[in-house]
């Protein structure tokens, strides 16, 4: 068998050119299919945890994240606030709550793993409005009574600093807690349980 007439040079170029468009289109194929390991942003919302940064957050002061495609508020609380809690016993209609939606790991009282930071939905327990942080202590406009909390301004809901209902109003529970941990003092993983963390 005779090789006359072929151009090996010619041969080799194709050979090589086959095999590099063969790799870019195997990576081509893969690039989907390891993207596809990761969760999108409907698998996110949908329950995803999600790590939030508290190591700016002041005493008085609150952040709102989102999980589940509703808002987080993520408040760190003072000394004072914190001391208000056991006096609001007697205008709260769940004061240990006990009928609340909340993790076992969680304090009744405070309902926190850190008694200074609250994490609970915003969303008021009446129809879903999303309730104001007013900490503000006898605030002009919220009374001399007002020991600081969330105000729900489609119904006008009260609860406390800990996220509990006011006793006779329109909402029926205190503000969920959902499911957290901390990775670290500045790291709060909304939806990853303590326990399981």
């Amino acid at each position: 068998m005779s090789n006359d007439g072929v151009n090996n040079g010619r041969r080799r170029f194709l050979v090589a050119a086959t095999s590099a468009v063969a790799a870019v289109g195997a990576v081509g194929a893969a690039v989907p299919f390891v993207g596809s390991w990761f969760p999108s942003a409907r698998a996110k919302a949908a329950g995803a945890p999600v790590r939030v940064n508290i190591s700016k957050l002041e005493p008085g002061q609150q952040i709102v994240a989102e999980w589940r495609g509703q808002p987080v508020f993520v408040s760190r609380r003072t000394p004072e606030a914190l001391a208000i809690l056991d006096e609001n016993t007697e205008i709260l209609a769940d004061p240990n709550s006990e009928a609340s939606v909340q993790p076992d790991y969680v304090d009744q009282t405070t309902r926190a793993i850190k008694p200074e930071i609250l994490i609970v939905l915003g969303i008021c327990t009446h129809l879903g409005c999303s309730p104001l942080f007013r900490p503000e202590v006898a605030s002009a406009d919220m009374g001399a009574d007002w020991k600081g909390g969330y105000f729900c301004p489609c119904h006008g809901s009260h609860y406390d600093m800990a996220g509990r209902v006011w006793r006779s109003q329109p909402a029926p529970k205190n503000l969920p807690v959902p499911p957290h941990s901390y990775e670290s003092d500045d790291i709060v993983v909304i939806g990853a349980d303590e326990e399981t963390a």
